[in-house]
């Protein structure tokens, strides 16, 4: 499927729009744990023991320093923090979510209910495939799983089996690539978020003609 491409001005133009609204790191210490109350702008969810010191981490901190606000639970949560709390919380108020597929993905409980949260929230997935094939997702039922939410992350999956993404094979691709590609979709889904609201709100500002 064709996805629109933007120009490097248009990327360039939105990294300054974020460096506009954010304290520059270099002339104010930022508490990373404050940090991450604010709403974030992109939410990586992956399954830690397959993804966690790759694509995951390498994701967060490329993001970071395209001067994003992503959210990694073991980058923004600190010990006696809510897990569900938090998590749900920062799913709710981000702008994109990145979803990492892998092997041992939907063995997880957790996982799964943060992409049913997305599909519910209408929020945008990029996901990415890593190691595994969409037709391959399937949720695993070792009969811990209530009936509403086997539901709700049968849908979900079902929704993201037929969502455009990524394909990374880890015995053949290269990490920088992916992780590029990955942000540069992300960036590009920003830049249409933020045309989107300003035409809505110009659209709200215009006077209706009598």
């Amino acid at each position: 499927m064709y996805m629109q491409r933007y120009s490097s001005a248009a990327i360039m133009n939105i990294h300054r729009n974020f460096l506009a609204r954010q304290t520059p790191m270099k002339t104010k210490m930022v508490n990373p744990f404050i940090e991450s109350k604010k709403a974030c702008d992109v939410f990586i969810n992956h399954r830690g023991i397959d993804t966690k010191r790759t694509i995951a981490t390498l994701l967060y901190d490329h993001l970071s320093w395209l001067n994003l606000r992503p959210f990694l639970d073991n980058k923004n949560m600190k010990p006696g923090d809510k897990l569900f709390d938090n998590i749900d919380n920062a799913i709710r108020n981000c702008k994109i979510g990145v979803t990492v597929f892998s092997p041992n993905y939907c063995k997880s409980y957790f996982c799964l209910h943060e992409l049913a949260l997305f599909m519910e929230s209408k929020k945008k997935v990029i996901p990415i495939f890593c190691d595994i094939k969409p037709s391959e997702l399937r949720v695993v039922n070792n009969g811990n799983v209530p009936l509403k939410d086997l539901e709700r992350f049968n849908l979900a999956l079902e929704e993201a089996k037929y969502t455009v993404g990524l394909t990374f094979n880890s015995s053949k691709g290269n990490l920088s690539d992916v992780v590029k590609n990955a942000s540069e979709i992300v960036i590009e889904s920003l830049i249409e978020m933020e045309s989107e609201q300003k035409m809505i709100k110009s659209s709200r500002n215009t006077p209706m003609a009598l």
